[in-house]
């Protein structure tokens, strides 16, 4: 591009997941079409939310107070902790309306490739929430990767001399999933999960 101002923008926004550069040049023409109504808006907010938003010191959500909004909530279920790797996965169980305990972000999963270990993550804070606090149950909501395995494998280890119940979400086929499109360790998993049908 001539202009090396817009040519950076449009490669520091390529860098956000899921765009490309085409994806950026249409969205910074875009935003360069609509300054007023949209770029100058925009430009604000994200230096706003930049500057408010922080982690939670309870559990790793962000919010804008220290702790946040879920973690203040009185009417969620204390003894139960959903564990999750990241935000982004705390989002996604919430979204779903079915969970109403609390969380704990890790902030990934351990990863010898990527020099990850425990010390790196939240699971030391997580094995004293649990033993501190009043846990019943915790749910180990890791992916389905090798890595997320290995992380859910190691917390259990650590929680093995509480009397805390360990659970896992569920692994198998998705809702609507049609065997034929499916890969070979998803209908593996599906079928060393089964569960019995009620009569």
């Amino acid at each position: 591009m001539i202009n090396s101002e817009i040519d950076h923008l449009v490669r520091l926004i390529s860098k956000l997941p899921g765009l490309g550069l085409r994806s950026a040049r249409r969205i910074v023409l875009h935003l360069l079409n609509n300054k007023e109504k949209e770029m100058l808006v925009l430009s604000d907010e994200i230096k706003d939310v930049a500057e408010r938003v922080k982690f939670c010191v309870i559990c790793g959500n962000m919010d804008t107070s220290e702790e946040c909004y879920i973690c203040k909530d009185e009417k969620r279920d204390v003894s139960t902790i959903c564990v999750v790797e990241n935000v982004g996965d705390l989002w996604a169980i919430e979204r779903s309306g079915v969970f109403s305990g609390k969380y704990h972000v890790l902030g990934g999963v351990l990863s010898a490739l990527d020099n990850i270990g425990p010390d790196d993550l939240k699971i030391g804070q997580l094995v004293q929430r649990a033993k501190s606090e009043k846990i019943k149950e915790v749910i180990l909501a890791n992916s389905a990767t090798v890595d997320g395995q290995t992380t859910a494998h190691y917390i259990a280890d650590q929680l093995s001399s509480t009397d805390i119940i360990l659970s896992r979400l569920a692994q198998g086929l998705p809702m609507g999933g049609e065997l034929d499109f499916l890969d070979d360790g998803t209908i593996t998993q599906a079928l060393r999960a089964r569960s019995k049908l009620q009569n």
